[in-house]
């Protein structure tokens, strides 16, 4: 699995050169990055590569990246070829559906002007991506913010006459086993830095032991961090069986028209499940049924509530978290980016120094005292004895 790299890296811009490695191949990148090892080049079909998946990529340190499909498609302004190019990551874009004919392990050159070989027969040929043609689409894709704003507007008024009688009022919301009323609730998404926000909320969780609801991936990002998950909550696509196997309650997010397509996973794992049909998103699900329960706050970690977040998500519009907030009103607290609210200057070895020095202060100061010497001899005569009496056992 040996890597030639033959390009420069300078102030981690790409410039084209040439790679050679094995690829592993998924048409979805948070399945590919389940399995992908560091120095494979990894082949996806991603449409805007956003900055969840690209921040996963990065995690398992490929050597390149072949996207059959557009990574910036001018839809949006999204993060994620941004982000592979600064952590030195090639991208090579717009490569075709042929692309993901490859076949896991097998070896790919890629050459100087974004095309790919295999057994030195030219494959494909896209676009290698660098920091000047990353920037230059970001600013076409800018210019379309106006035509999401607009679909958005426009969803909200649909998403209104379908479903205010459940959002004002409740209705529909199913009966559940796990106790909310009179509880503070967290609800974990596997959205931006929801890592760092719920190591940051360590105290808390530990003060007030929340009602722990994991949305999706977020569940098992709540079981890593060894804490007992209550419930799960989305279309259960991106948790794992053991999340599904751990006695935490299941609520299966589906279509309006009843249909639930991870239904039938659950039910081959043999688990008990309740189905809510819901036209919103599964984190407002999720926060719906905790306000409807009687819980008395809800703190969010890594939900999405911004334009972009959503557009990453490749949301059709965000009208049912706009409502689902306004309904909860004051009992959400958003914990977004608390990690960066107060983030530490003190190093580590700086408080070690800090304390060393402490000690040496005090162990001078007494030494200067006729009461510090006597202490000090009697611990020496102590420290002697104990010497002495090992050395008499041996």
């Amino acid at each position: 699995m040996g890597v030639a790299l033959r390009f420069s890296r300078k102030k981690k811009t790409h410039r084209p050169g040439e790679l050679a490695g094995s690829v592993r191949v998924d048409a979805r990148t948070k399945n590919l990055t389940k399995r992908l090892q560091a120095a494979e080049i990894a082949v996806i079909n991603h449409t805007d590569i956003d900055r969840v998946a690209a921040e996963a990529l990065v995690a398992c340190r490929p050597a390149a990246v072949l996207n059959a499909a557009k990574s910036t498609s001018g839809r949006y302004p999204n993060l994620g070829p941004s982000i592979l190019n600064e952590a030195g990551i090639p991208l090579i874009d717009d490569l075709g559906a042929q692309i993901m004919e490859l076949r896991e392990g097998e070896e790919v050159r890629l050459a100087i002007d974004g095309s790919v070989f295999r057994d030195e027969t030219l494959f494909a040929k896209g676009t290698w991506q660098t920091g000047e043609t990353i920037a230059h689409d970001q600013e076409e894709a800018r210019k379309g913010m106006s035509t999401q704003l607009k679909a958005f507007a426009t969803n909200t008024m649909e998403y209104v006459e379908r479903e205010r009688d459940l959002i004002f009022d409740g209705v529909g919301v199913p009966d559940v086993r796990t106790k909310f009323d009179g509880r503070h609730v967290l609800v974990v998404v596997r959205g931006y830095r929801y890592k760092e926000d719920l190591a940051a909320l360590r105290p808390y969780i530990r003060e007030y032991r929340p009602v722990m609801i994991g949305v999706d991936g977020g569940a098992d990002a709540i079981l890593e961090e060894g804490y007992r998950l209550d419930m799960i909550v989305g279309d259960m696509d991106s948790v794992s069986d053991k999340a599904l196997h751990c006695g935490a309650e299941i609520i299966i997010h589906a279509y309006r028209d009843g249909r639930a397509p991870g239904q039938k996973r659950v039910e081959e794992l043999g688990v008990d499940h309740t189905v809510f049909p819901c036209t919103g998103t599964s984190e407002d699900v999720a926060m719906l049924i905790a306000d409807d329960k009687g819980a008395d706050l809800i703190v969010a970690v890594g939900t999405h509530n911004t334009l972009v977040e959503f557009l990453d998500k490749g949301r059709s519009g965000m009208a049912s978290t706009f409502l689902t907030r306004l309904a909860i009103g004051g009992k959400l607290i958003d914990a977004k980016g608390v990690s960066l609210l107060y983030r530490s200057r003190i190093s580590t070895w700086q408080l070690v120094a800090l304390v060393l020095a402490g000690v040496v202060a005090i162990i001078a100061a007494l030494w200067s005292t006729a009461g510090g010497q006597t202490m000090f001899g009697i611990f020496q005569a102590w420290l002697s004895d104990g010497w002495n009496w090992i050395s008499n056992l041996f």
